[in-house]
């Protein structure tokens, strides 16, 4: 009965009509921003931050989650029809949906990414309505050093887990750690590192580092781009998306595993939606009768990823929501946001903040739903959101970045530091150094400060304190375990490679 009661309660907030507004203003702009390339949800949400301060706390989030969970359906129209992936997550989905599109099936590969991306969603749901309360009542019993430990776990699984060098994604969590010292010290209310600059003392503004990495960054990668012919799309009937009989059949066997394995995936820190969906398409190929047929045209190569990518973007929620650790960038930013609004995320949340909590989760099923009904008619509309030249596109996001940080604090000088985080964020692109893993550092640094040293008041400055605990003892065993593993996978890589060097000698 508690679990009914809990969704009747979310309902009021999800079927609000400011709820239904939001969440479909959301969705709609993340589909938008999933169809365009170079933009992504990250910019779409940083960009979308300013407005949440005139916004109650769950009405902001509900907005939020519907343009991450928005982009992944819309990633995948432009990688169908162009193959041009709009999200990280959308390049896999290109290797048989463009395929589909040649042969001019493109209206089934849509259809099938419509409902693989829906039923995905939909299962993650039912994970997060069970398992965040679960995990977060678990960790009600946790002390500082368990959080800090915890902490510790999410950013070393985030940098030695996601795509890229190991030991660049530690380099960047190490500089969003140093980020997040700059300002006052909450301790002793003494200021560090701003360099006699008054505007630093409440530290970097997380609006202006976010809008500046992932906003201006990519829109100074992307400058030059070719635009790109229209496409015709005349002929996409209803009747000509509809898969064939004997492609029904093992389809939702498809989208029953990619979506497991996204929302196991998804759960983990620092793994995300393309993960998720490199995951389930290498499995789904591994598992095919004909593999072969894979990256020609197989429709169960277009379910497997889209169902895996928005199971493991709902999925993503449940470490946030209970434990207040980010799964990745997306949500740190969305964790920030409740930060900025005054609510404490962490296993306080679903009984301190009950409405915000299950009406974000009932807004994910009303926005799937949304979703759905959104996508099959607007794919003409989408499609010629396409054509949009680069020249007029990126100013005008330009425009509305530097208005939208102005907006927060009303300052000249957070304008100045968006600008040059932009310029970071474009050397962090061409350098392939992730910015994702520097997001969440600069959001947990602190957050990890304060435990640290809370923990080290309660011990009378015992280290020993972080070993005491059970919870916190498997925390940093993990996060060794994370970092070895990585390089002893190195180590032997560059063995084998001596010993077959050794061996060409030999025989030469």
């Amino acid at each position: 009965m508690d679990i009914l009661h809990n969704l009747a309660l979310g309902a009021e907030i999800a079927f609000s009509l400011e709820g239904l507004l939001f969440c479909f203003v959301g969705v709609l702009v993340g589909t938008f921003v999933g169809v365009l390339p170079g933009v992504g949800p990250l910019a779409a949400i940083s960009l979308a931050l300013p407005l949440t301060y005139y916004l109650s706390p769950s009405i902001a989030l509900i907005m939020l989650a519907g343009i991450f969970y928005g982009a992944q359906y819309g990633g995948s129209i432009a990688a169908i029809l162009l193959n041009l992936p709009g999200t990280a997550s959308a390049a896999v989905t290109c290797l048989d949906g463009n395929q589909m599109t040649k042969q001019g099936r493109a209206g089934v590969a849509l259809f099938t990414a419509a409902i693989s991306s829906f039923s995905g969603g939909i299962i993650a749901i039912f994970m997060v309505l069970g398992f965040t309360p679960l995990i977060a009542s678990f960790a009600m019993d946790f002390g500082a050093a368990d959080y800090f430990s915890i902490m510790l776990l999410g950013l070393v699984a985030a940098s030695t887990l996601s795509v890229g060098s190991p030991l660049k994604g530690m380099t960047m969590v190490v500089l969003g750690i140093a980020l997040g010292l700059v300002g006052t010290d909450e301790t002793s209310g003494a200021e560090r590192f701003t360099f006699g600059v008054l505007a630093l003392s409440d530290g970097i503004s997380l609006v202006a580092l976010a809008m500046g990495l992932f906003g201006v960054g990519e829109i100074l990668a992307n400058l030059g781009q070719e635009r790109r012919a229209p496409l015709k799309t005349g002929g996409l009937t209803f009747k000509s998306m509809l898969p064939r009989r004997d492609e029904w059949r093992g389809l939702w066997k498809t989208i029953l595993r990619g979506s497991g394995i996204g929302a196991f995936v998804g759960a983990l820190p620092g793994s995300g939606p393309a993960i998720a969906a490199f995951m389930s398409y290498a499995a789904e190929k591994k598992l095919a009768k004909n593999p072969d047929a894979f990256g020609k045209g197989e429709v169960r190569g277009v379910a497997a990823p889209e169902s895996a990518n928005n199971a493991a973007v709902q999925a993503a929620f449940i470490p946030t929501l209970s434990l207040g650790i980010p799964g990745d960038a997306v949500m740190a930013v969305l964790l920030g946001a409740m930060i900025l609004h005054g609510i404490s995320p962490g296993p306080m949340l679903v009984t301190s903040e009950p409405e915000m909590f299950w009406g974000l989760v009932v807004s994910f099923g009303v926005g799937n739903i949304m979703l759905l009904l959104l996508n099959l008619p607007l794919i003409r509309v989408w499609v010629r959101m396409l054509s949009i030249p680069y020249h007029v596109l990126y100013p005008a996001m330009l425009f509305f970045i530097c208005i939208g940080v102005y907006s927060v604090r009303s300052s000249v000088f957070d304008i100045y530091t968006t600008l040059l985080f932009g310029v970071v964020g474009y050397f962090l692109i061409r350098l392939r150094y992730p910015a994702a893993p520097l997001l969440l550092g600069f959001i947990l640094g602190p957050m990890m400060e304060v435990h640290f040293r809370r923990a080290l008041l309660l011990s009378r400055g015992d280290y020993m304190a972080f070993l005491e605990s059970v919870p916190s003892t498997v925390f940093l065993v993990l996060s060794l375990l994370f970092l070895v593993l990585p390089i002893w996978s190195a180590v032997r890589k560059r063995g084998a490679g001596v010993a077959v060097e050794g061996e060409r000698s030999d025989h030469a």
